[in-house]
């Protein structure tokens, strides 16, 4: 190979420069990385905040004041920050994304920083058909004040200015709105935008004359009593939720930089529901929709924070997703925790008014914490046959605690089982199956058990043998007819003595009944996959109550086409009382059923046609 080609030309080592199409970038930015216009006032409050923080670093009694003036679809915003020179003009404002805080000695301050000069100014295009600049730097007193003017085509001039023009270190940022975007530089827009994002700011922010920040915080402001603080925060919440809280939980996680508050619900809210939460950064408004602040459980409070150590995403609009925020995710639920357990201590009523409204969060949190299932376990309400308890007084009262997974199951064997002095909690609703089986792991000694038909089942009372034989031939009509819908018959004695029948089945008996429905209407080849899952699952059963009047006359019929309709007629009314859902073909049998008993009734033979 020659040695020449193997080298490459002169031409190819030149270095050569991106060109920015600016409208375009700033479509890109408009659409694509920020959520609305309004963050271009973000920015520009940004700038002027990490300006006034990069002079104070070097001269700590530098004024601190923000100036914003907005009048016939123009803005200007100044500052008494650090400056720019010539240089820091060409150096920044040509560049994007090079930022001042990187320079002169100032990367170790860089935490006390917003954002980037350059990027900030490149929002404003969002708005702004023209962006004036003039600056006055700090660090170079005897330097002349510049000017920089920029347009959306992306051309720019930079000009040096007489010292009168600008007599103070500082800068002054000029916006002339866009065709279309006039509202965003009205003064009432601009007020409203800028006590929303700057009202925690540390410094003298005003719009004319107006002071925007707040300080201290709502949640660091001195009240005389607990009771007028409470008040306080409620108000602060309404204002800015639009809600009033069931309670507040102070955020204060000093390692972290984090303080703030935690609102709750004051109604109950699907844990489904993404919960939005406002973060200032450094005092800033990040977002108002921080969904991944607190963990999944805590889906009842609504949290107002600032933060100095949360990392921001590129559109400084949400948080970046690291090992910081997920430390403070767990030390916040640590603080609605303990807040929880405090209540559990020493104020059983406000615990008592929270559980009844966000029981389930609380269930949430308890199935992965013991400790917290241990200390609400005398509070948490469930479900069951001797009315609504907690698992604490639950299992105080029976030495075996018996569940069902499902409300169908617990509706088909509550009403029995509870005439028969068996305990059932339904474990049906979110979470609850979990915690029951929970239970003896920070109850030790206490046992639980799932409760099934054939449970059931055995807890009723046989009848005589000599009797049920007696009742061979009513008993055999009575499975022949409901054979074909997969449930057996079985008699048995029981209370209460109004129930005269009682269908039972479990999971796996629907499992093999939804199979075998399945095998029925399926191709061969497809009926042939279905055969061969057939498994050895119990099937349903209809239970009848030999203690009940109307079983004791029915089983003395002698015609097997009546007892048939009469045994349709219980399995229905027994579906029915277990509020099961009917399949169609349970709707077919029920009417079938109706229409019998009505021409038994009127004494007309089925299938003929004169009721006179």
């Amino acid at each position: 190979m020659d040695s020449q080609t193997s080298q490459p030309s002169q031409a190819s080592q030149s270095p050569h420069t991106f060109q920015v199409d600016l409208r375009g970038l700033v479509d890109l930015l408009s659409h694509h990385l920020y959520s609305s216009p309004k963050v271009y006032l973000r920015e520009l409050l940004q700038n002027a905040v990490d300006a006034i923080t990069a002079r104070r670093a070097e001269q700590p009694d530098a004024p601190a004041a923000v100036r914003l003036y907005a009048e016939g679809g123009t803005l200007r915003v100044d500052d008494s920050g650090i400056g720019l020179t010539e240089s820091d003009v060409h150096s920044l404002l040509a560049t994007i994304g090079r930022s001042s805080k990187r320079e002169d000695g100032l990367q170790a301050a860089r935490s006390d920083f917003l954002g980037q000069f350059g990027i900030g100014l490149l929002a404003c295009f969002v708005v702004a058909e023209r962006i004036r600049v003039v600056s006055r730097s700090a660090r170079t007193p005897d330097a002349a004040p510049v000017e920089w003017t920029a347009t959306d085509d992306g051309s720019y001039t930079v000009r040096t200015l007489p010292h009168e023009a600008r007599t103070e270190p500082g800068t002054t940022v000029h916006l002339v709105a866009r065709a279309g975007a006039g509202e965003w530089l009205t003064e009432e827009r601009v007020r409203s935008l800028a006590r929303d994002f700057g009202s925690l700011l540390p410094y003298d922010v005003r719009v004319g004359d107006e002071a925007i920040a707040e300080l201290p915080a709502p949640w660091d402001r001195a009240h005389p009593s607990p009771a007028t603080r409470r008040v306080a925060l409620a108000r602060h919440c309404h204002d800015l939720f639009g809600f009033t809280p069931l309670d507040t939980i102070d955020l204060n996680v000093p390692l972290a930089g984090v303080r703030g508050v935690a609102y709750v619900l004051p109604s109950a809210v699907s844990p489904a529901q993404r919960a939005s939460h406002r973060v200032h950064l450094k005092g800033m408004l990040l977002t108002e929709r921080a969904e991944q602040l607190l963990p999944d459980w805590a889906f009842f409070v609504r949290c107002v924070l600032d933060t100095d150590s949360l990392r921001p995403t590129a559109s400084r609009e949400s948080l970046y997703e690291d090992e910081t925020l997920a430390a403070v995710r767990e030390a916040l639920g640590e603080r609605i925790r303990s807040w929880l357990t405090g209540l559990a201590a020493g104020d059983p009523e406000r615990l008592a008014a929270f559980l009844s409204v966000h029981h389930l969060g609380v269930k949430s949190l308890a199935r992965h914490d013991n400790e917290m299932l241990r200390t609400m376990l005398p509070w948490l309400p469930f479900e069951t046959t001797d009315g609504r308890l907690s698992l604490e007084e639950f299992a105080l009262r029976h030495p075996v605690v018996h569940f069902t997974r499902t409300v169908e199951e617990y509706r088909q064997v509550a009403p029995i089982a509870s005439a028969q002095g068996i305990g059932v909690i339904n474990g049906g609703y979110t979470y609850d199956s979990e915690l029951v089986e929970a239970l003896p792991s920070v109850r030790p000694g206490t046992v639980v058990s799932e409760l099934d038909a054939d449970t059931v089942t055995a807890h009723l009372d046989a009848v005589d043998p000599a009797e049920e034989l007696a009742l061979s031939g009513f008993l055999m009509a009575a499975r022949a007819k409901l054979d074909p819908l997969g449930c057996d018959v079985v008699l048995r004695a029981f209370h209460p003595l109004s129930v005269p029948a009682l269908h039972l089945d479990d999971r796996a008996a629907r499992h093999e009944q939804a199979r075998a429905e399945a095998e029925d209407q399926a191709d061969d080849l497809w009926a042939g996959i279905l055969g061969s899952l057939r498994g050895s699952a119990p099937r349903a059963r209809l239970v009848l109550n030999h203690l009940n009047p109307l079983i004791r006359r029915i089983s003395s019929l002698r015609d097997p086409e009546l007892i048939g309709t009469a045994t349709e007629s219980l399995y229905g009314q027994a579906l029915l009382m277990a509020q099961r859902p009917l399949r169609p073909a349970d709707s077919a049998l029920l009417n079938r059923a109706f229409i019998g008993l009505l021409e038994w009734a009127t004494h007309t033979e089925p299938g003929k046609d004169d009721l006179r």
